[in-house]
C-alpha cells in the first residue's frame, strides 16, 4: 500500500480496521444509510384540507345548522348533508396523498444489502449499512459501491455513473497518487456501478455525507408549490366567500331590522345563503375529472402519479428535458465510419469490403456480450463494444462465430494509461493477426503520411459532429512471434479505419419538439454531458434553433439568480450540470410565473422532479428514485407521450373550466335571488334544503360526466394558461354574468308570478315553481356549456355518459316535486296545470340565451379577425 501520509484522509492500514475503530466510527457517523424526512401528521394533513377556503364556508354553514337544529329540536338534514359533503372532499385529498412522497424509500432501496470489506486482517461479508469511514471495500465488476471512496488499488476500474451524472459511459478510475488532492478520477460514490475490473477502497463518506446523500438532502428540503388549478380554484372560493360573507350580513340585517324576524330565522336565512354560495360538488367534480384524465392518459403510456399534475400538465409552458435516456436513446450506437479506401461512410449505406473488414476487426476485439432471456436483452460490457455488437448483429453476425473462425490467443486489457485494447488471433497458414483499437493519437501507426492524413481529417470531421472517434489498428504477423512484448507486437500497424459513435436522438423526439412549440412550449434540454455533444443533439432535434444559446454548467454557477432569470428565455441547452443547478433553472423559469415540466430518469434528476410543477420519468430506464420523486411516469419512455399528456391535460381544464361554468353561475343567481326576494320583501324564496337538493343532486349528477367531454378543437394550437390568468379569463367571465343574470331574472320572476299571479300571496307555490326552474333549467343548459360552438344535435349525442346523468338528474327533481312524502319533506307544493306549464317554458330560456350569446360571440370574433388582418 502507498504512503498516504500528505492525504487529505486518515488511511487505513492494508489489514483494515479494528472491530474497537469499527465501533468508534459507528458512534461516530452512524449507520450507512439515508434518512428521509420527518412525514406529515395526520392531523396535520386534515387540518390542511380543512383549512381550504371552501371547506371552512361548508365548515361554518355545519356549525349554523347544528346550532340551529339543536336550538329549535329539529331540522338535522342540512347539518347531514353538508357535513357528509364536507368529509367525503377532506376523504378524497387525504386519498390522493396516500401514495405520495417514496422518493427516499426508494432511495434507500438502492443500497446494497452486503459488501465485502476488510477488516482485521480477514475478508468478511457485512450489511451494507454497517460500513464506517475508513473501512477497505473490495470491489469487482457487477457490484455497487456501497459509500463514496477513494481508490487505493484497481485493474482496468470502471464506473457506471449514470445514476448520478446521468450520462450512460462508463467513467474509467484510476489509483490514488498521493498528490494532496482527490478528484473524481480516483473517486467512486455510492449507489454507482462497476462495470469493469477490480478494485480496493477506502470509503470516505456514508449515509447522508455522501452524494447520494446530498441528493436525498435536496429531496428533502425540495418543496412542491401549488398547481395553478389550486390557486385559481382556491381565488374562485375567495370570490364566493365574500359574496357570501357580504350577503349573509345584508340578509341578516334586512331580517332583523327590515322584517323583524328573530335571531333563529335571520340565522337561517344565512345558512341558506352559505349553502347557496358554496358549489358543494365542485371540488368532487374536479376530482372526478382529473381521475378521469389519470385513466385517458394511463391508456396513452402516461401513468399520473399525482393526481393534480393532471391538470398541470396541459399547462406547462416550459419542458425541461434530460437528454441521456429521454431524448435520445441512453444506447452508443456507431452511426458512421471511415476506411483509407472508401472515406466516411454512413452505418445505414451498404457496407462495401473495406467496412466488413473493420467491423470485423472491431468484433474480434470486443469482449462485450448481448444476451436474451426471457425476451428481455441483457447487456454485459461498456457502451462503446456493446455499440459493436450491435453494429454486427445489424449485418447477422456475432462475436461467437467470429472467434470460432479467427480464435484469440491472447489479450492487452484496455488502460486508461495507454488507452488501447490489443487482442491476437490465430489464422490459417502459420500466420496470426493483431488488432488494436483505441484512440486515434495512441495507436502506433506506419508512416503512411496519405492514409494518416486522410485519418486526421475524418476524426476531425467526426469530433465536430459530436462523435465520439475509436480507431483501429492491425498487423499480420508469423505465428512464432511471442506475445509477451506488447510494445513490439503492435508497431508499425496498418490502418483499418476510424468508427464514429454517438447516442442518438429518439425518432419520435423531432416532431415531438415541434409539436411543443407549436402549443407555445418552450423545449430546454439539461444534460450532464458535453456541450458540444449538446449542442450537436439539440441542433438535430429542434430544440437549439438560431437565437439561442447553449451554456455549461461552469457558465452557469457564474451567473447569479438575477442574471440567469433575466436571460434563461434565451438558454435552450444547458451542459455539465449538477442536480442543484436543475433545481436552479427549474426555478428561475417559475420565479418568471412559468410552469414547468422537468423530465429524466437518474437519481440525479430527482430533486429537479420534486420541484418542478410536473415531474416526468423515464418508466423503462428511469430509477427508482426518479419515479418516486416524480407526478407522471412514461410507460414507454417516449419524448412524444408527453405531447399526448400534454392535450389531455388541455382537455381535463377546459372540462373544469365547464364545471365552474356550469355550477358558479347558478350559485351566483342564487345569491342575486335570495337577496333580491329579501329586499322586496318576500322572505326567503328558498329553503336551506331545496338549496342542498339544486347544487348537489340537480346541478352534479350532470356536472359529474362533464368530465367525459372530448377536447375542444384547435387546443394544441392555443398558448398555455399562464399561472396569472384568472379562472374568469378567455370569456368564463362574461358568460358566467350573463348566466347569472338570466337565473337571477328569470326565478325572481317566475317567483313573483308563482306567489302573485297564480295564487294570492301563496308562497309555496312560488317556492316550488322557482326549485323546478332553478332545477331543471340549471341542467339542461349544460348543452350549451359543454361545447363552445353552436349547440347541434351531434354535439348533444357525443356524451351518452353525459345524457344519462341528466335524465337521472331530471327524474329525481320531478320526484321531489310530485311524489307526496317527497315533496312534503322538502316543503313543496302540488302546482296547478299553468303553473307546470309556465316552468316547462322558462327552463328552456337560459339555453336559448347562452346560444344567442355564444353565437355573437362568434360573429364578434370573426369581425376582430377581419379588421386585425386589414
Amino acid at each position: 500500500m502507498q504512503n498516504y501520509q500528505n492525504a487529505p484522509f486518515k488511511p487505513t492500514p492494508e489489514s483494515g480496521l479494528t472491530t474497537t475503530a469499527v465501533t468508534t466510527q459507528l458512534t461516530k457517523f452512524g449507520k450507512n444509510e439515508l434518512v428521509a424526512a420527518r412525514p406529515v401528521p395526520l392531523w396535520r394533513k386534515i387540518w390542511q384540507h380543512m383549512s381550504d377556503v371552501s371547506s371552512l364556508v361548508l365548515l361554518f354553514a355545519v356549525g349554523l345548522a347544528t346550532y340551529l337544529a339543536l336550538a329549535q329540536n329539529g331540522g338535522w338534514t342540512k347539518t347531514i348533508v353538508i357535513g357528509a359533503i364536507l368529509v367525503i372532499n377532506v376523504c378524497i385529498g387525504l386519498y390522493q396523498e396516500a401514495s405520495a412522497e417514496k422518493s427516499l424509500a426508494a432511495l434507500k432501496s438502492m443500497s446494497l444489502p452486503t459488501a465485502n470489506v476488510r477488516r482485521d486482517g480477514k475478508v468478511q461479508t457485512i450489511a451494507a449499512p454497517e460500513i464506517v469511514p475508513g473501512d477497505l471495500v473490495l470491489l469487482k465488476a457487477g457490484d455497487q459501491v456501497p459509500a463514496d471512496a477513494v481508490v487505493l488499488e484497481a485493474t482496468n476500474l470502471a464506473v457506471d455513473e449514470a445514476v448520478l451524472t446521468g450520462e450512460s459511459e462508463a467513467v474509467e478510475k484510476s489509483i490514488y497518487q498521493d498528490t494532496g488532492e482527490l478528484d473524481d478520477n480516483c473517486q467512486v460514490y455510492a449507489g454507482t456501478a462497476v462495470t469493469a475490473g477490480t478494485a480496493l477502497i477506502q470509503v470516505l463518506t456514508t449515509g447522508m455525507a455522501t452524494e447520494l446523500g446530498q441528493i436525498a438532502g435536496l429531496l428533502n428540503k425540495t418543496k412542491q408549490r401549488a398547481t395553478p388549478l389550486q390557486g385559481r380554484l382556491n381565488r374562485l372560493s375567495s370570490w364566493l366567500t365574500t359574496f357570501a360573507v357580504l350577503g349573509g350580513i345584508t340578509i341578516f340585517a334586512l331580517s332583523v331590522w327590515v322584517q323583524n324576524q328573530g335571531l333563529a330565522d335571520s340565522l337561517m336565512i344565512g345558512v341558506s345563503l352559505a349553502v347557496a354560495a358554496v358549489p358543494e360538488t365542485l371540488p368532487i367534480i374536479v376530482t372526478i375529472s382529473l381521475s378521469h384524465g389519470v385513466r385517458r392518459m394511463a391508456d396513452r403510456n402516461a401513468i399520473m402519479r399525482r393526481v393534480s399534475a393532471v391538470e398541470t400538465i396541459g399547462s406547462v409552458d416550459v419542458i425541461a428535458s434530460d437528454k441521456t435516456g429521454t431524448l435520445t436513446q441512453n444506447r452508443m450506437t456507431i452511426t458512421k465510419y471511415w476506411t483509407p479506401t472508401t472515406g466516411i461512410m454512413t452505418t445505414e449505406q451498404p457496407l462495401p469490403s473495406a467496412g466488413q473488414t473493420l467491423m470485423r476487426y472491431l468484433g474480434l476485439a470486443t469482449n462485450a456480450e448481448i444476451n436474451h432471456v426471457d425476451g428481455e436483452e441483457q447487456a454485459i460490457g461498456d457502451a462503446t463494444e456493446l455499440a459493436v455488437i450491435r453494429w454486427l448483429a445489424q449485418h447477422d453476425l456475432d462475436r461467437p462465430s467470429l472467434e470460432a473462425q479467427t480464435p484469440r490467443i491472447a489479450e492487452d486489457p484496455f488502460d486508461s494509461t495507454k488507452k488501447m485494447m490489443t487482442t491476437v488471433h490465430e489464422l490459417a497458414h502459420g500466420r496470426r493477426l493483431v488488432i488494436v483499437k483505441g484512440a486515434w493519437d495512441r495507436l502506433p501507426l506506419k508512416p503512411d503520411q496519405a492514409s494518416l492524413a486522410a485519418g486526421q481529417v475524418a476524426h476531425d470531421e467526426f469530433g465536430q459532429a459530436a462523435l465520439r472517434v475509436l480507431a483501429v489498428g492491425y498487423r499480420i504477423i508469423p505465428a512464432d512471434v511471442q506475445t509477451t512484448d506488447w510494445d513490439d507486437l503492435t508497431a508499425d500497424l496498418q490502418l483499418a479505419g476510424l468508427i464514429g459513435l454517438i447516442d442518438p436522438p429518439r425518432p419520435e423526439v423531432i416532431p415531438a419538439i415541434r409539436a411543443a412549440k407549436q402549443a407555445g412550449i418552450f423545449p430546454v434540454m439539461i444534460t450532464g454531458d458535453h456541450l458540444v455533444t449538446a449542442k450537436a443533439i439539440a441542433e438535430e432535434i429542434g430544440i437549439l434553433t438560431p437565437g439561442l444559446q447553449a451554456i455549461s454548467g461552469d457558465e452557469l454557477r457564474q451567473l447569479s439568480d438575477e442574471e440567469l432569470t433575466a436571460q434563461i428565455d434565451q438558454i435552450a441547452v444547458y451542459a455539465r450540470v449538477s442536480p442543484s443547478d436543475k433545481i436552479r433553472i427549474v426555478q428561475a423559469w417559475q420565479s418568471l410565473g412559468k410552469t414547468v415540466a422537468m423530465t429524466g430518469d437518474g437519481v440525479n434528476d430527482a430533486p429537479a422532479l420534486k420541484a418542478a410543477d410536473v415531474g416526468i420519468a423515464m418508466g423503462i430506464t428511469g430509477t427508482e428514485v426518479s419515479k418516486e420523486a416524480a407526478d407522471m411516469v412514461l410507460t414507454d419512455d417516449n419524448f412524444a407521450t408527453i405531447m399526448a399528456a400534454v392535450k389531455e391535460g388541455r382537455t381535463v381544464y377546459q372540462n373544469i373550466i365547464k364545471a365552474v361554468e356550469f355550477l358558479v353561475g347558478v350559485n351566483f343567481a342564487q345569491i342575486f335571488l335570495m337577496v333580491g326576494a329579501v329586499l322586496f320583501g318576500w322572505g326567503a324564496p328558498l329553503l336551506a334544503e331545496q338549496l342542498l337538493i339544486i347544487n348537489v343532486l340537480a346541478d352534479g349528477i350532470p356536472g359529474f360526466f362533464i368530465s367525459q367531454e372530448p377536447g375542444e378543437p384547435q387546443a394544441m394550437q392555443q398558448p398555455p394558461v399562464s399561472n396569472d390568468e384568472s379562472i374568469l379569463a378567455r370569456g368564463l367571465g362574461q358568460r358566467l354574468f350573463i348566466r347569472a343574470a338570466t337565473f337571477t331574472v328569470l326565478t325572481l320572476g317566475i317567483y313573483a308570478f308563482g306567489r302573485f299571479g297564480l295564487t294570492n300571496g301563496q308562497a309555496p307555490v312560488g317556492m316550488t315553481m322557482v326549485f323546478l326552474v332553478l332545477a331543471l333549467g340549471s341542467m339542461i343548459d349544460i348543452y350549451a356549456i359543454k361545447d363552445r360552438r353552436p349547440l347541434s344535435w351531434s354535439s348533444m349525442m357525443r356524451n351518452p355518459m353525459l345524457n344519462r346523468g341528466l335524465l337521472l338528474g331530471i327524474l329525481v327533481v320531478l320526484a321531489i316535486a310530485v311524489i307526496p312524502p317527497f315533496r312534503s319533506f322538502f316543503s313543496l307544493v302540488t302546482l296547478p296545470a299553468l303553473g307546470w306549464l309556465t316552468v316547462l317554458v322558462a327552463t328552456l330560456i337560459p339555453t336559448f340565451v347562452l346560444e344567442l350569446n355564444k353565437r355573437w360571440q362568434a360573429r364578434r370574433q370573426s369581425r376582430l379577425v377581419v379588421n386585425t388582418a386589414e
